[in-house]
């Protein structure tokens, strides 16, 4: 009989935060042993739990969450979504505007898929968020990646992006804050982004689920709300800010030249309306969490939990002969560099899979990220700070021999 393949639409799609160095990680813990997982942002894991307000309105609403929703969402939950973006400075938003959905992720699947053409280019940072390159690719897109400037403190490179405009160019996503680098991308760099969008008439997506978890006193900015001339999608939700990243509860908000979009905009209905609608459970919390939409401050702040922890892995990296890092301003990921050339390494995830092997840590190399070269890895920093500290003196003593 015919073996049965999986198709060709997936070549060149991968997501190695879940790929093949947490599956060697699975088949470690079915033999028994303990393993550190750093290879994803899950709050919960690590002792971070929700609001209580949050519990209190999941609970309160969950008889009248039987049904389908709208598939935009139920009108509570736009509403909230609406004010708390107009908050932000995203002006002319309506209920129509906005889209629940089963996180972020199905709705840069959904807003993908309703754009690209088969070699349809769009820009994406490197490093980036995996989710996006491998959709775009299987949408049929062209990824084009940008560079995000190390030596920047990892903003975009402006010249890069303006260098990689094609006419076949129809969209470009800005990660901000970033995912993976922790970067926070100043009004400057937001202006010079869209300006390049505006002269080749790109959509913009912006990436900004971690826009509430910012540190150091500084300010997320918007992009909508610098760009109403523009036409920008704007992705947003609770897992990372409101620690209830299993209930899959994000939105979108569609901003600016909307009637340029019309179109576009009809595809993303017929979508959305495919899919049904959202977990409507999750959605009854949007108004309980949105009323308090900055309730992970304290954890932000000197003191507490995600500052002392981005404090600790920063400082203790960065006392590791090989490795250096840009301190993150927001999220709760560092991107730390390795020196290739001295550990002669030529395979980054090699690198991740030999740690894991002999210290029980499971992080995701650079490239899972995109990045071109084999000289860098992410650490998920949601560990307390004693767990933190022991793993990173498990990083020292695999790099006092370590070779590949």
């Amino acid at each position: 009989m015919m073996d049965i393949k999986k198709t060709s639409k997936l070549e060149n799609v991968g997501y190695d935060i879940r790929g093949p160095v947490a599956d060697e990680a699975a088949k470690m813990r079915a033999k028994g042993i303990a393993i550190i997982s750093l290879n994803t942002g899950n709050p919960a894991n690590f002792g971070f739990f929700a609001p209580q307000s949050i519990e209190d309105a999941l609970i309160a609403n969950i008889k009248s969450s039987e049904a389908y929703s709208d598939s935009r969402g139920i009108p509570a939950a736009i509403e909230a979504i609406r004010a708390y973006s107009t908050g932000k400075g995203i002006a002319g938003l309506s209920d129509e505007d906005i889209y629940t959905g089963n996180g972020v992720s199905e709705l840069i699947n959904i807003s993908l898929q309703a754009l690209l053409e088969n070699g349809d280019e769009i820009l994406i940072p490197t490093p980036d968020y995996p989710l996006w390159t491998s959709v775009a690719t299987l949408c049929g897109g062209k990824v084009v990646h940008y560079i995000c400037d190390e030596e920047n403190e990892w903003l975009p490179d402006i010249a890069d992006i303006r260098k990689k405009v094609s006419p076949r160019t129809k969209a470009i996503v800005l990660i901000n804050p970033n995912n993976p680098t922790g970067a926070l991308y100043s009004k400057d760099v937001l202006l010079d982004v869209l300006q390049i969008a505006r002269e080749h008439n790109l959509i913009v997506f912006a990436d900004e689920i971690y826009d509430r978890l910012v540190m150091d006193g500084e300010e997320h900015i918007a992009a909508a709300s610098l760009a109403p001339d523009l036409f920008v999608v704007t992705f947003n939700g609770l897992s990372k800010s409101h620690m209830v990243a299993g209930f899959r509860c994000g939105w979108m908000c569609l901003s600016g030249d909307r009637k340029r979009a019309a179109d576009y905009i009809e595809g993303i209905q017929m979508l959305a309306s495919m899919r049904l609608c959202a977990n409507v459970p999750a959605q009854s919390v949007i108004c309980a969490a949105l009323d308090d939409p900055y309730s992970a401050a304290p954890l932000l702040r000197p003191g507490g939990r995600i500052y002392e922890q981005r404090e600790c892995i920063y400082n203790a990296i960065k006392e590791i002969p090989g490795l250096s890092s840009v301190k993150p301003k927001a999220a709760f990921y560092l991107f730390p560099k390795i020196d290739a050339e001295k550990y002669h390494i030529r395979d980054d995830e090699q690198f991740v899979l030999d740690f894991l092997h002999e210290h029980h840590v499971l992080m995701t190399h650079g490239k899972g990220f995109n990045w071109p070269r084999a000289d860098h890895f992410r650490i998920v920093y949601l560990p307390a700070v004693p767990e933190l500290m022991r793993i990173a003196e498990r990083m020292r003593a695999f790099l006092r021999t370590y070779t590949q």
